[in-house]
C-alpha cells in the first residue's frame, strides 16, 4: 500500500495545497500568485483546481531563468 509522499509523486496533478507544500510556500501565497496571473498553469476538473506536476516544474524553472536574466 502506498502512502503520502509516494502517492503524491505519482500524481499527475496536485491540489493547490499540495502544490504549495511542494514549493515550500503557503497556500495563500500560491492563491495570490494565481490571482495575479503569476502562478503556474492550472487545470479545472469541475470545481476543483489542479496543477500538473510537469507544469509546476516548468514554472519553477522559468522563474529561475527569469530571475537570473536568462
Amino acid at each position: 500500500m502506498e502512502h503520502g509522499a509516494e502517492m503524491e509523486q505519482q500524481q499527475l496533478a496536485l491540489t493547490i495545497s499540495q502544490a504549495a507544500k511542494r514549493l515550500g510556500i503557503s497556500r495563500s501565497l500560491l492563491y495570490k500568485l494565481l490571482k495575479k496571473g503569476e502562478g503556474p498553469p492550472t487545470v479545472q476538473f469541475g470545481r476543483s483546481t489542479r496543477v500538473q506536476v510537469t507544469s509546476l516544474q516548468k514554472w519553477v524553472e522559468q522563474r529561475e531563468k527569469d530571475q537570473l536574466g536568462g
